[in-house]
């Protein structure tokens, strides 16, 4: 979801507008509703995946830059409900089984298929259910259903946050799928902007089996345990004040991704995913190792969650698969559900540089 720094935004740049025109009046953008929804009797929906290219123009080209690949991309929809939207965060599985939040407060689950190159080509086995609440009741109201971070704890238990009514909640998950009822986790103790709260949110097994990562739009950062209360860590800002921080992935050892998304009417939507050596030291001794910028003729829209998982049969060896999901209700009604998947592989190591030839005493006779 976008707040009160959107607004801003918007505010100014329609401003400048206005003076450039006369002070022309102007609309506020669209407000894309959410109607209510039917859903099928049972979870189970179908989805409707259309493949959308890296560039429409050149729909052959795969190099995204900065070392990544594109491995497909998917614009989801579904004729069995109105409610596959909004989708906030998501976590891929190792065997490719996804599962995303929406700020309508569903869970939408569904199995990736990747062809022989390990491209992603379509979803299956499509389920939406609500979230519920420790009533056992779906959640009501958007000042209750506002969920925007999603993270997988090691033992498999599901952590939520929402916004509005800013709250993180743990959801243990059966064998058989099922989600239990919610119990409340250790959250941030700050006071949050409305609609501008826990935007990102992830494990961070570097840090102990019940340690997660939570990150604020405007580019807060805490380290929590469910055994603990929240540390203040170094913020993760966007490049500039148009861009917020929406999610987080763990990634191999300390490192983590981090996804910002930024906005303006001239320029529209930009994304960049960035993997950060060390989200607990000092800026100064952050390290960046890459970056995929999601701009230009690239698909672009409201990016919102990110997944990291192992390459998968046939994609590169060695090989990071790098997933992101936009929130199409932000501020169009254009704006779409989309699914992009991306291979990044680290750069070789340097080679070593010759040793510094020895320096031998010169013996004086």
């Amino acid at each position: 979801m976008i707040g009160p720094r959107f607004a801003l935004i918007l505010g100014l740049v329609g401003g400048l507008g206005g003076m450039a025109t006369q002070c022309t009046p102007r609309r506020d953008p669209p407000v894309v509703a959410t109607p209510p929804a039917p859903v099928k009797a049972g979870p189970e929906i179908g989805v409707v995946a259309t493949p959308v290219p890296l560039d429409a123009a050149n729909p052959a080209k795969i190099d995204a830059g900065g070392g990544f690949t594109y491995a497909g991309g998917l614009h989801l929809t579904s004729a069995d409900t109105t409610r596959l939207h909004g989708l906030s965060d998501l976590s891929v599985s190792p065997d490719g089984r996804l599962t995303a939040i929406s700020d309508d407060g569903d869970v939408f689950e569904a199995k990736l298929q990747l062809d022989a190159a390990g491209r992603l080509i379509g979803v299956t086995d499509g389920k939406l259910w609500p979230l519920k609440g420790p009533d056992g009741q779906p959640l009501q109201g958007k000042e209750h259903t506002d969920a925007e971070g999603l993270a997988v704890l090691p033992n498999g238990d599901r952590l939520v946050s929402f916004e509005r009514n800013h709250r993180i909640w743990r959801y243990a998950v059966g064998p058989d799928g099922q989600w239990s009822l919610p119990a409340p986790a250790p959250k941030p103790a700050t006071i949050f902007p409305d609609n501008e709260g826990m935007e990102a949110i992830s494990a961070y097994p570097a840090a102990g089996p019940d340690a997660y990562l939570v990150g604020g739009e405007e580019g807060e950062v805490w380290l929590c345990r469910l055994s603990s209360d929240c540390k203040s860590l170094p913020p993760q800002s966007g490049p500039d004040f148009t861009w917020g921080l929406t999610g987080f992935a763990p990634f191999a050892g300390t490192a983590i991704a981090t996804l910002h998304r930024g906005y303006d009417p001239v320029r529209g939507w930009r994304s960049v995913v960035r993997f950060i050596s060390d989200p607990t030291k000092p800026l100064a001794q952050q390290r960046t190792s890459a970056a995929l910028h999601i701009e230009g003729a690239m698909p672009r829209d409201n990016f919102e969650g990110v997944s990291l998982t192992a390459p998968p049969a046939g994609a590169p060896a060695g090989s990071t698969r790098i997933y992101v999901i936009s929130d199409d209700g932000a501020v169009s009604n254009s704006q779409r559900t989309l699914l992009l998947a991306f291979d990044w592989v680290a750069p070789p190591m340097p080679a070593p540089l010759p040793p510094k030839p020895v320096k031998r005493p010169v013996r004086k006779r």
